[in-house]
């Protein structure tokens, strides 16, 4: 126990500070959105968070959950009230451990307003004490919480943490997490992280999580059921947990034999992109309807239809490639989504190569001969899509087009630079789609704005080099189609919900 020592000129500098009256600081209201323009109302301004300590309680028969988030933040204005986005009932708010008043707006925000207004730079206690069934809440006309026949799964993007913790959802503001989850014996809980501990008591478990590295909202994930969980660690030394329900049918062996190769496909994704960025990896097959997977941070969420028709080793490799390019690194704004699913699918182009499945040579060459010129597929910008398009086919396959054409200016040993260097110049930071311009131009020594240009930014189909137009001249969609594309193309809707 460390007793500090206060003296008499601290106490009298303290009891100045008590003297100033709370006018002094008015502040005003934070805004109800941290300013993205695909989703204005996302997010919210007036406040940073750098911790979230989420305290819960589920009954899975009923889908209720109770609940108490502590969120550690700083303000960064004077701030007489502020936004929280979150859906459930709410009994109880408190700021530096005073009551707060606390009121509805909108589809999703919780206005809260403390007693005394909040200088710029103070740090924020915030306690909110909730409840209810999740999968009785819906905003904007949709739910991301996911029912399952034993529990419930909350994975979605770009929300999902309003049904289940009140927060500051936006990928601009990461923060580290702690969760703990009690559920009745025989049930499980999953989180992001590394489990601490778990202990059992009068008919309930509590799962402890930790998350140690920030996070993005919309990449926190809790599932609910019962799992059958494997754990190792890959033969470059990072831990893996992955998780399966126990009722995943005629999936469940695809399933397996796609998602315990994680430590494997991540040791070959680090010759890449560098050391591996978290304290753990793996991913779950919860038993859910939807179609699609997400990176949620060190346990990627994969719906059982990823596996359907067999194995799939090239959506893990997706998803795994995120985890430097989306979850290391996350987008400054929705509208740098490039970052995030344009490095995702070059990835599943090397591992076809590593393969011998299709070079990425041969990928891109069947990519751009598939799309003729007056085809919509050139309209889309990847490099700002717009929200309607934000999980386009474009943003992925002439995302990864862009990817290979740089390569190609700028040479292979540059461009592995490039791909190394990038999660290392901004780990746990964010990033725009300039930011990485400005750094493939530093690492590469060359000028890159047409190029970008052209491959990300024209609503028109690039022209390409003379020696690739004369071999691609009138072949159409006769280019011979990599053994690897009709994986690959059915990633295309991954993250489509």
């Amino acid at each position: 126990m460390h007793r500090r020592i206060i003296t008499p000129g601290v106490l009298a500098a303290a009891s100045l500070l008590l003297a100033i009256p709370a006018s002094a600081t008015s502040g005003t209201p934070g805004a109800p959105g941290i300013g993205d323009p695909y989703y204005p109302d996302y997010g919210n301004g007036g406040y940073d968070v750098s911790h979230y300590d989420l305290r819960l309680r589920y009954r899975p028969g009923t889908d209720e959950l109770q609940g108490t988030a502590t969120i550690l933040a700083r303000t960064t204005q004077d701030l007489s009230g502020f936004d929280l986005d979150f859906l459930l009932d709410v009994s109880e708010v408190r700021v530096n451990g005073s009551r707060a008043a606390f009121a509805r707006s909108g589809e999703h925000e919780l206005v809260v307003t403390p007693g005394t207004p909040l200088a710029k730079g103070t740090p924020v206690t915030i306690v909110v004490r909730y409840g209810g069934v999740p999968s009785a809440k819906s905003a904007y006309g949709f739910t991301t919480w996911h029912r399952t026949p034993d529990g419930a799964v909350a994975a979605d993007e770009p929300e999902a943490a309003w049904w289940w913790f009140p927060s500051n959802d936006h990928p601009g503001d990461k923060a580290t997490y702690d969760v703990s989850v009690a559920v009745p014996d025989g049930t499980q809980a999953i989180s992001n992280g590394t489990l601490q501990s778990t202990t059992s008591k009068l008919g309930w478990t509590t799962y402890n999580w930790r998350q140690n590295k920030p996070q993005a909202t919309y990449l926190a994930t809790l599932a609910l059921g019962r799992f059958d969980i494997t754990t190792g660690t890959s033969d470059g030394g990072v831990p893996v947990l992955n998780a399966y329900s126990r009722d995943l049918g005629d999936d469940d062996g695809a399933a397996r034999a796609s998602v315990e190769r994680t430590g494997e496909l991540v040791d070959w994704l680090s010759g890449y992109f560098g050391p591996y960025p978290f304290a753990s990896a793996g991913g779950y097959v919860p038993r859910t309807t939807t179609g699609y997977a997400l990176e949620t941070q060190t346990r990627v969420y994969y719906s059982p239809k990823q596996f359907r028709n067999g194995s799939n080793t090239s959506v893990v490799v997706h998803e795994l490639a995120h985890q430097w390019y989306g979850d290391d690194v996350s987008l400054k704004g929705w509208k740098d989504i490039w970052i995030n699913e344009g490095f995702a699918r070059y990835a599943q182009w090397l591992w076809s190569e590593h393969e011998g499945e299709g070079t990425t040579r041969e990928l891109a060459d069947y990519v751009y001969a598939s799309h003729p010129a007056d085809d919509a597929f050139w309209t889309v910008a990847p490099g700002d899509p717009g929200p309607d398009h934000q999980f386009d086919a474009a943003v992925y396959d002439r995302g990864a087009l862009a990817i290979q054409a740089l390569r190609e200016e700028i040479g292979d040993d540059a461009f592995f630079a490039v791909l190394k260097g990038w999660p290392k110049e901004h780990a746990y930071g964010n990033a725009s789609v300039a930011d990485f311009q400005e750094y493939a131009e530093r690492v590469s020594g060359r000028p890159l704005a047409a190029l970008f240009g052209t491959w990300l930014f024209a609503p028109s189909k690039p022209a390409v080099p003379a020696a690739r137009a004369a071999s691609l001249a009138g072949t159409g969609t006769r280019v011979a189609r990599p053994r690897s594309w009709r994986r690959i193309e059915a990633t295309n809707d991954v993250h489509r919900h």
